[in-house]
């Protein structure tokens, strides 16, 4: 299933992906740091989404309560309802 997810305090504006069979697969990520965003997205490719969201979630980028890592783990955790 396809989702797409808009962010909050971070410098990417939205997340797209999809979860197949609870694997995630084709995420992307509109605006933010285009390097680290590939290299996040490569890396998490294939990967359960339950397990994507217990690396990524609380990371914070600066002094920001937030990060692109953790807007992720809250689309995936909105994705999978709760």
């Amino acid at each position: 299933m396809s989702y797409q997810y808009t962010t909050c305090g971070t410098c990417s504006r939205e997340i797209y992906f999809d979860i197949e069979d609870g694997k995630l697969k084709n995420v992307s990520f509109l605006g933010g740091c285009n390097g680290n965003l590939k290299g996040i997205c490569s890396l998490v490719e294939g990967m359960d989404a339950k397990e994507v969201i217990s690396r990524l979630e609380g990371i914070c980028c600066g002094s920001k309560a937030t990060s692109c890592p953790d807007q992720l783990s809250k689309a995936l955790k909105e994705a999978l309802g709760g």
